[in-house]
């Protein structure tokens, strides 16, 4: 059985149809040929943009010359009114400078004193799940829940529970659902003074979760002050002096660097970790040796993370089938040519995990879902040369090792003793909203494991 992917689309489409087509889910707007090429052009009446597969190219932007592909200005128009002046939205001097304060808080030593509030929230997760046993639940809305615990507990030293937290987590739901990928600021160049023609209620969530976060974040400041803050993230991110400057972020700062750590610690978790329940739902055997793995893990320490390798390597393969953040756009900043192709100044740079993951002239068997190929020699090029679920580079989400911490843990602990049955007619469909979703949810069955 192949995992489920969008149907490609026709290849030849009006502009109009396209743009149509790539607001509702890029990843179904987009032809089969994709899947084998390593370079293909798009042209639009406003700009000409280039996906990019070949991995030297990949590597070319990411890693050898990222300073002339800055991220492009294009997805920032849909996603400003909630991350602001985020770290994952800036170029140049202010991305480095928001880099430097916040890298420390995400070094491995850090992680490792964040396990125990990581640890607690998956426990809570597993109780949530065995209470549903032998019922029919929608997995992503039980993803999202546990990995929202995580953030919140990791990051502000509050379980999901809080009434604040609660209120974000909801507001960010109905958000998520709401607001594309990509504004239409994305293909028809606008100024600054034109309206973006955001959905409805999609500035309003914005809005709603912003004031949310700087409640938190007011009161994390406040106790600072008066030396109560408890040792967590946002205690050290909002302590934190740029090493250059000395300076460190202030109130509306630390709001949008919150709101992309929700974002990319809780929505790309919760993407990854229900792809990864569907995949060991229609592969049952995998989902019985991750039980048997965190049954053998031996104590509650960070230690223990290295004795759940069969889970790593299955959330990895969630990962590279159903890469979160499915398409990243640089900018090209003066006139490159690429693979006998002029490209042009202020051309847009398209990287595409979810085609380079499962590209045919790099991996044995793309579609199919195998744990095992990481131990494969193509598996561990691939790794090496396409595999890039949180980007690459200077750029890459400093956040990787820690959702590579919470994606297993999580992922064990709910399977624990619980096991998961796919639905009968109810296969996901593959779609992108601010991260890769499925169309309609994600509907398994729950059943108590025997011993």
């Amino acid at each position: 059985m192949i995992p489920p992917k969008p149907q490609s689309r026709a290849e030849n489409v009006s502009l109009w149809r396209y743009v149509r087509l790539f607001r509702r889910d890029i990843l179904s707007a987009q032809p089969a040929r994709l899947y084998r090429a390593w370079m293909a052009a798009f042209r639009t009446p406003f700009f000409q943009s280039y996906l990019v597969n070949q991995p030297e190219l990949v590597r070319l932007l990411l890693k050898e010359r990222p300073e002339d592909f800055p991220k492009s200005s294009r997805i920032a128009e849909g996603l400003r009114p909630l991350l602001g002046n985020s770290v994952f939205l800036t170029n140049g001097d202010t991305w480095e400078r928001q880099r430097r304060i916040i890298d420390p808080a995400f070094e491995g030593g850090r992680i490792r004193e964040t396990f125990p509030a990581m640890r607690a929230a998956a426990q809570c997760a597993a109780r949530r799940f065995e209470e549903k046993q032998e019922q029919l639940v929608e997995v992503e809305a039980i993803a999202s829940h546990a990995a929202a615990d995580v953030i919140f507990r990791t990051l502000f030293s509050i379980p999901i529970e809080h009434d604040i937290a609660r209120q974000v987590f909801e507001a960010f739901r109905q958000y998520q659902r709401s607001q594309p990928i990509l504004n239409l600021g994305a293909f028809v160049p606008l100024p600054s003074w034109a309206p973006r023609l955001f959905r409805r209620d999609a500035r309003s969530k914005a809005r709603q979760i912003r004031s949310l976060i700087m409640t938190l974040t007011d009161q994390r400041q406040r106790e600072l002050k008066t030396g109560s803050a408890p040792d967590d993230l946002a205690t050290k991110i909002m302590t934190t002096p740029d090493p250059l400057t000395g300076q460190i972020f202030d109130l509306d700062e630390m709001v949008d660097q919150v709101a992309i750590f929700f974002l990319a610690g809780h929505e790309t978790s919760a993407s990854a970790l229900a792809w990864a329940l569907y995949l060991v739902a229609i592969y049952p055997e995998w989902q019985d040796r991750i039980a048997e793995e965190i049954e053998r893990a031996d104590g509650d320490h960070f230690e223990m993370m290295s004795q759940l390798s069969v889970t790593r390597d299955v959330f990895r393969e969630a990962l590279r089938l159903y890469p979160p953040v499915p398409m990243m756009v640089r900018e090209c900043q003066k006139p490159e040519r690429f693979r006998n192709r002029d490209i042009q100044r202020k051309s847009q740079m398209v990287i595409s995990p979810w085609h380079v993951h499962r590209h045919e002239r790099l991996w044995h068997a793309p579609d199919a879902f195998d744990p095992d190929r990481w131990k494969t020699e193509n598996g561990q090029k691939c790794l090496r040369d396409a595999f890039i679920p949180f980007s690459a580079g200077p750029r890459v989400c400093p956040g990787a090792g820690f959702a590579m911490i919470e994606g297993p843990l999580l992922l064990a602990h709910l399977l624990r003793n619980t096991r998961v049955l796919p639905v009968e007619n109810r296969t996901p469909v593959p779609v992108a909203h601010l991260t890769v979703r499925s169309e309609e949810g994600i509907y398994l069955q729950l059943t108590a494991r025997e011993r």
